[in-house]
């Protein structure tokens, strides 16, 4: 059985670009594999805390976790779902709002869960490090108020899709397929056209799960 991690990020609720492509991109995938196992994370509602040094030194190190107190313990604990969230999941689906030139601080957060050395990266031997989580497939649906695509004024600006191309690359997953609805502030019919034309983009994708 196929298994897929959905995430959203959006603080917004009732009227999330990013959700609403999120959710059809999943839609897609389920309705072509009606047994995938899918597991939700709403980061925005539920966000994790940030790291701390007593809970990097036993989820990153494998410190001794004898001297944490109760909450620490539960960091720990969250922090080890999320990463075997993460090692479980054959296809992530990631929806992306994008705040100030970037991503959401909730989504930094959890990829601090994730990316790990020894766990999904290793240092290779004088070549750099070493992905050890490919083969896994990464859909990212981007909603942005402002255009920030390549050759425009702006794209400069950008520092969403960009960090997470090479965040993924580092644990080995170098083809991240992206999904944009961008100039979203530009009044309700270039917002309604550009949504329409990322769900096409949806509609375009490969039906399979990894």
């Amino acid at each position: 059985m196929s298994k897929l991690l959905h995430l959203d990020t959006s603080i917004q609720t009732s009227n999330s670009v990013s959700r609403r492509l999120s959710a059809a991109i999943v839609d897609k995938l389920k309705n072509a594999d009606e047994d995938l196992d899918i597991t939700y994370r709403d980061l925005a509602a539920h966000p994790l805390p940030h790291l701390t040094e007593p809970v990097f030194a036993v989820h990153v190190q494998s410190a001794d976790a004898s001297g944490l107190d109760a909450e620490q313990r539960d960091d720990v604990a969250e922090s080890a779902s999320v990463l075997a969230e993460f090692q479980a999941a054959d296809t992530i689906v990631i929806g992306l709002a994008f705040y100030n030139y970037s991503i959401p601080s909730s989504l930094k957060v959890w990829i601090d869960r994730v990316v790990v050395a020894g766990k999904t990266f290793s240092f290779g031997s004088g070549a750099g490090p070493v992905g050890l989580a490919a083969g896994k497939r990464v859909i990212v649906a981007i909603a942005r108020g402002g255009v920030y695509a390549e050759g425009s004024p702006s794209a400069h600006r950008e520092h969403a899709e960009t960090y997470l191309r090479h965040i993924f690359a580092l644990i080995g997953i170098n083809d991240l397929e992206v999904i944009v609805a961008e100039g979203l502030v530009f009044g309700p019919e270039a917002s309604a056209a550009s949504e329409q034309m990322a769900m096409n983009r949806i509609d375009a994708l490969p039906a399979m799960v990894i």
